[in-house]
């Protein structure tokens, strides 16, 4: 009795309010987009699926062996972009391939291009401007995020 009297004092008390529009995690610039793209273009997995299984990714191949009946998922691994204690000033950004969303990831598409942002690094990116930019002597991707309070020397960590 008590848990259904709470629970509608907590609906009673919600209802009313407003959805605010918040502010992306991260955004990319059509340069970080294509080079993104490019990056991912090559990177298709296929994963062999048992037909009970609950996934649901784009384009999937059915074909049945002596046993069982499986399905040939294909889908297309996004970047994961964390941060870790490294360097002088104590953060560091990091890119990896991800195969799969981790349960508590932030998930930002644009443009196509899926980007997950690690549990760790949420609060350090938001707001934050991925852009790739290509020099004569480097080419990289560059975060350029209104949280930062320092940087070290040679620009490899930051704080927050």
């Amino acid at each position: 009795m008590a848990s259904s009297v709470v629970a509608a004092a907590t609906v009673r008390a919600v209802k009313g309010r407003k959805i605010l529009a918040t502010r992306a995690a991260l955004t990319l610039t059509p340069n970080a987009v294509k080079k993104v793209k490019e990056l991912l273009k090559d990177k298709t997995d296929f994963v062999i699926i048992f037909l009970k299984t609950n996934l649901y990714y784009a384009c999937c191949i059915n074909f049945k062996s002596k046993y069982k009946h499986y399905f040939l998922f294909l889908f297309q691994i996004g970047l994961r972009v964390s941060v870790k204690q490294r360097g002088c000033n104590g953060l560091s950004y990091t890119l990896d391939y991800a195969k799969e969303k981790s349960k508590l990831d932030e998930e930002v598409i644009q443009d196509g291009v899926c980007i997950m942002i690690d549990k760790k690094a949420q609060l350090s990116l938001l707001g934050t401007e991925m852009d790739y930019v290509e020099t004569k002597l480097s080419s990289e991707f560059i975060f350029n995020n209104p949280n930062i309070k320092g940087t070290c020397g040679c620009g490899e960590s930051f704080s927050v």
